[in-house]
């Protein structure tokens, strides 16, 4: 049995719902599809195709509370153990999509969260979005052989969790960007046994180049935050083992020094038609350095 969320947000999902829905009727499952608006400004017509689908739940925010706080709404809403959290602008690879899950839930019955991995298409998208692919693609899209490694570094837009965990693990329901390190690092403080397979999602709302390089910062900010609450490890994120190499070294101030003049450079780089993913790595420690610095001030 198998409850499965989609928070959305201003997006055309029916496509997914209608995908999702065949796959789960086709594996004779007992399943549910929650769907949660959170305060969308844009209606979407072809939104109505999936409204009279059997086993969909369609409920709408009155306000936006942000993807973490509605996927908590979602797991209280749902009515079984497992719970497949996808998000609105991904897409299956597989046409066993659902099947994938439901054989490696059988076979693994000590496991608590399954994550099917990240894929970006080959497809060169406009220049505009170019950076978001480009990471997306260099740093994302993982075989679960190589996800192994970090085991409970995952990414939240294509994962199956039991319903109870969930619950225990998402109570930071701050609007803010990138909780999903937040999340990583609290399953790694409990050691929860977490199995990659490769059951890719396709993302494919990819955001601008500018809103992308803001998030990047914003999700610095977030790790910044919660490091000064204890909440999550100082050494989680490889871009925070790059700072805890340079401060053994007696080094930020040198570095964040040396990159300062060249930040409009590189800002223009990462907002260009090529971007360099070398120079966003710069770009962010550079920020990071002085969140650092103004934290510790």
């Amino acid at each position: 049995m198998l409850s499965i969320g989609i928070p959305t947000y201003n997006t055309d999902i029916s496509t997914l719902v209608h995908m999702i829905h065949k796959q789960a009727t086709l594996a004779e499952l007992t399943f549910e599809i929650i769907i949660y608006d959170d305060a969308s400004t844009i209606k979407i017509d072809a939104n109505t195709s999936i409204s009279t689908l059997p086993h969909l739940i369609y409920t709408a925010n009155p306000t936006n509370k942000g993807r973490t706080a509605t996927r908590n709404s979602i797991a209280q809403k749902a009515r079984y153990d497992w719970l497949l959290f996808l998000d609105a602008d991904t897409i299956p690879v597989s046409e066993n999509f659902i099947k994938n899950y439901l054989q490696i839930i059988l076979n693994n019955p000590q496991a608590d969260i399954i994550f099917g991995g990240i894929a970006y298409t080959d497809k060169i998208p406009p220049k505009e979005q170019y950076l978001r692919w480009l990471y997306g693609k260099e740093k994302e899209s993982k075989k679960a052989s190589e996800r192994s490694k970090q085991p409970h570094f995952i990414i939240s837009q294509n994962l199956l969790i039991k319903k109870q965990l969930f619950l225990s693990l998402n109570t930071y329901n701050e609007n803010l960007y990138g909780l999903d390190n937040i999340f990583s690092s609290e399953l790694k403080r409990r050691n929860t046994h977490v199995i990659h397979i490769d059951n890719e999602a396709y993302h494919q709302g990819l955001e601008s180049n500018e809103i992308f390089l803001k998030k990047s910062i914003d999700s610095l900010k977030t790790t910044v935050l919660f490091e000064k609450r204890g909440i999550i490890q100082n050494n989680l994120r490889p871009i925070q083992r790059i700072y805890n190499r340079l401060s053994s070294l007696g080094i930020t101030r040198i570095v964040a020094i040396s990159i300062r003049p060249f930040e409009g450079v590189l800002h223009k780089n990462l907002l260009g038609k090529r971007p360099s993913l070398l120079l966003f790595d710069l770009y962010r420690i550079y920020h990071y350095i002085q969140l650092k610095k103004n934290e510790n001030a």
